[in-house]
C-alpha cells in the first residue's frame, strides 16, 4: 500500500515542512503530528456511507478531503507513510477493553514499528485518549507523554495497553504479536461500520488530542480533559456544528443523523 502514497500531500496535511528521518525520533515526530492533526471521527458511518480502506480512498478522505476517520483508516494511512519513509511496519490487531468487561472481537488496529532504538507500538487511531507518541514495546515500564501516563502489561502471551486515569490503571486493549493481513481489517471494518451492536453505528464520535488537552465529543456530550482535570457539558443542536468545525475541523454533511443521547462504551 505504500507505493502510491502522496507523501508531500500527507506531510502538508500534518503541517510538517520537512520529511522526517526513519529513526525513533522521526517516528515520534510523525506520530505526534498525525495524532494532533487528523481527528478521530465516524460521520460517514452515521451517513451509511461505506468505509473504504484502500489507499486511494484513504488519501482522498483524510488527506485531500481533510476529514478524519477511525482506527483502520488512521493506522493504515499512517503505516503507508511510515513504509514510504523507510520504516519496517507490522500490522497488529487488538481486542478493546476500554470501559467494558465483555470479551470483544479484534476490532482495533495498531502497529509495531522497528527503529534503531528497538521496536515501538504506534497507534494514531484510538481516539482522544490514545497515545500522542509511540510507546516502547516493553512491559511494566511507565511511559509519560505530556500529562498522561501509559504502560504495557504482559498477560498470557499477549500485551495490554493501559493508561492511568484518576489514579488507576485502565485497560485500553489487549493484543498479540501475530501479524495481520489487510483482509483481516476489511472484515473487522465491515462489522464496526455496519453492525447494530457497534458503538460507531449508534453515536457520533469526534476526538482530537493535543499536548495540552484532549477534546472528546460523543453525540452532544463534549469533554475537555487536561492534566489538572476534565470538564463535560451538553451542547445544543446550534452549538454542534461550531464545535465540530472549530475543535475538529469538520463540517456536518447534509443528512447526518445524530443520536440524542451520549452512548457509553460497554453498554448494550
Amino acid at each position: 500500500m505504500a507505493t502510491d502514497l502522496d507523501l508531500c500531500a500527507y506531510l502538508d496535511r500534518l503541517g510538517m515542512p520537512t520529511r522526517p528521518d526513519p529513526t525513533s525520533a522521526g517516528l515520534a515526530e510523525l506520530h505526534l503530528a498525525h495524532a494532533t492533526h487528523i481527528p478521530f471521527e465516524n460521520l460517514d458511518v452515521l451517513l451509511s456511507r461505506p468505509i473504504r480502506l484502500d489507499l486511494e480512498s484513504l488519501q482522498q478522505k483524510l488527506v485531500l478531503g481533510r476529514r478524519g476517520g477511525y482506527c483502520f483508516e488512521q493506522n493504515l494511512l499512517f503505516a503507508s507513510a511510515l513504509e514510504t519513509l523507510g520504516f519496517h511496519v507490522t500490522r497488529l490487531a487488538a481486542r478493546v477493553r476500554y470501559r467494558t468487561t465483555r470479551l470483544l472481537a479484534r476490532t482495533h488496529m495498531l502497529l509495531r514499528v522497528e527503529t534503531e532504538s528497538g521496536p515501538y507500538l504506534a497507534d494514531v487511531g484510538f481516539g482522544g485518549s490514545g497515545p500522542l507518541l509511540p510507546l516502547r514495546l516493553v512491559a511494566d515500564v511507565e511511559q509519560k507523554q505530556f500529562f498522561w501516563m501509559y504502560r504495557l502489561r504482559e498477560e498470557n502471551n499477549a500485551l495490554v495497553l493501559q493508561a492511568k486515569q484518576l489514579g488507576e490503571w485502565q485497560d485500553f486493549y489487549i493484543f498479540t504479536r501475530e501479524p495481520q493481513e489487510f483482509v483481516d481489517f476489511v472484515v473487522a471494518n465491515h462489522y464496526v461500520s455496519t453492525h447494530p451492536d457497534s458503538p460507531f453505528t449508534r453515536t457520533l464520535v469526534a476526538q482530537l488530542p493535543t499536548p495540552e488537552a484532549r477534546y472528546l465529543l460523543r453525540n452532544r456530550e463534549f469533554t475537555i480533559e487536561r492534566g489538572t482535570g476534565s470538564e463535560t457539558r451538553l451542547v445544543t443542536d446550534n452549538e454542534l456544528p461550531e464545535i465540530l468545525a472549530q475543535r475538529f475541523g469538520l463540517t456536518i454533511p447534509p443528512g447526518t443523523k445524530i443520536p440524542d443521547q451520549p452512548w457509553v462504551w460497554g453498554s448494550n
